[in-house]
């Protein structure tokens, strides 16, 4: 049984470890985070904003190999992994 009050957020984390262990492409999990209006709307605005910087990095790091890329996607997958970790705690506190 699920007892995750936050599916989406649970949903998310999945996807990303999906993406962390390449079984999922970069711009399939970027459209799945952006898909999220609800969870946005019941975060603050700060979040949606963080959220955006991060998935428009993501997708330009998925343009170019990971060495002419001006940042790391493991950088970026980690900075998101950490997104969803205070999305997650705001959202049950």
């Amino acid at each position: 049984m699920n007892t995750d009050p936050n599916p989406t957020l649970e949903r998310l984390d999945q996807a990303l470890t999906e993406l962390q262990a390449g079984r999922l492409d970069t711009r399939q999990f970027v459209a799945l985070a952006r898909d999220q209006p609800e969870l946005l709307a019941r975060l603050p605005p700060r979040y949606a904003e963080v959220l955006n910087g991060l998935l428009d990095r993501l997708e330009s790091s998925a343009l170019f190999d990971a060495e002419s890329c001006s940042f790391s996607q493991r950088d970026l997958t980690d900075s998101m992994r950490l997104w969803l970790q205070k999305a997650t705690a705001l959202l049950q506190a």
